[in-house]
């Protein structure tokens, strides 16, 4: 018989969905686990649930797959790769392409729950974090945080000072255009590292890569690029790893990377909120609004009709010169009389008609 705390349409304290503790411990997809278990093919303590949701304590509880047990996801994991050239960084390819992806190079035990952060070209080498920690992966990607990368990019030719402010001028230039469309991650800073004959070696560090404007730019200058290797992401750099190889980061390595980005994220303040615009009393209104407003709201004669308006202030009205009432000194254009409803509704009240006023 199945323990009634497992069928709970809340989540009890320190227990987790079925379908989730299989999935973040690599069995499959959440909703695959959910077809799973729903099959009879998953067991906890020894006992089978097909009823969803299913809820279960990953310290306590023993889970099984088709006979076979499963061990929960007790930590985030991050992998460094050193990634070679003609690789793409994605968890899978197409189908019609079926080019080696950086899962191919990770031979991690829990590899299948490890994703790649970020993007980098195809024909790029360098610095790839892998891992299964979805914060830590938004902190390094998203342009609000600031993170740089750091880049060796080798050219052919003989870079001097001038060429160097060319460049700089340029690109700043390309970056510029595309933040017109995309947000702003700051410039990017390009020094000389070395100087070969026919070739120079360039440091470039941006939070925006330097595939997206550094190619074009030196191409134009007469400077292909050879080579682009990152070796850093912030404050963490590519030690001790060939092309393909990969090790997970050390502790200090997994601090230095969960801080990058904070220090910009303190200093960015929230807005305050704007204090309500209010519009500047008149002579005669009170705190609440003006007359005719407050009339409005009390439903009074100035919530409608002429018997709430105020005169406007205007010029003293001389002999022949009155509007309504005499009271705004203007006065109407001249229209000729017309026949009608209008002419008999005005002789009934005995005033002149508008077009009849002098």
């Amino acid at each position: 018989m199945s323990d009634p705390e497992l069928h709970t349409t809340s989540d009890p304290a320190g227990r987790i969905r079925l379908q989730r503790f299989l999935a973040d411990a690599g069995v499959a997809a959440r909703r695959t686990c959910e077809a799973m278990i729903e099959a009879g093919r998953v067991t906890v303590n020894g006992e089978v649930h097909t009823r969803l949701p299913v809820f279960v304590n990953p310290e306590t509880d023993r889970v099984a797959v088709d006979g076979k047990g499963i061990r929960g996801a007790s930590r985030h994991l991050y992998v460094m790769l050193n990634k070679p050239t003609r690789t793409i960084v994605a968890a899978a390819d197409d189908p019609n392409f079926s080019r080696r992806t950086v899962m191919d190079l990770v031979d991690h035990p829990a590899a299948a729950r490890l994703f790649p952060v970020g993007r980098m070209d195809f024909d790029c080498t360098g610095l790839v974090i892998l891992t299964n920690d979805g914060t830590l992966a938004n902190r390094l990607t998203h342009p609000r945080y600031g993170v740089t990368k750091t880049y060796r990019v080798l050219v052919r030719g003989d870079l001097d000072d001038a060429a160097l402010a060319a460049i700089r001028s340029k690109l700043r230039g390309g970056l510029a255009a595309l933040r017109e469309s995309g947000p702003d991650r700051g410039g990017a800073d390009i020094s000389i590292v070395k100087r070969e004959e026919g070739r120079t070696l360039l440091e470039v560090v941006s939070a925006e890569g330097p595939s997206r404007g550094l190619r074009d730019v030196l191409k134009y200058l007469g400077m292909p690029v050879k080579r682009i290797e990152r070796t850093a992401i912030g404050e963490l750099k590519l030690r001790a790893l060939g092309l393909g190889q990969w090790r997970e980061l050390t502790r200090d390595e997994v601090r230095l990377l969960k801080g990058q980005g904070e220090s910009r994220t303190r200093t960015r303040q929230k807005p305050k909120n704007n204090p309500r615009r209010v519009r500047p009393r008149g002579p005669g209104e009170q705190q609440g609004g003006s007359d005719r407003d407050q009339g409005k709201r009390r439903g009074g004669p100035a919530s409608g009709g002429r018997a709430g308006r105020r005169p406007r202030p205007g010029p003293v009205a001389g002999p022949g010169s009155a509007g309504r009432g005499g009271t705004s000194g203007r006065r109407e254009p001249s229209r000729p009389p017309t026949a009608g409803p209008d002419r008999r509704r005005s002789e009934r009240n005995g005033r002149p008609r508008r077009s009849e006023r002098p």
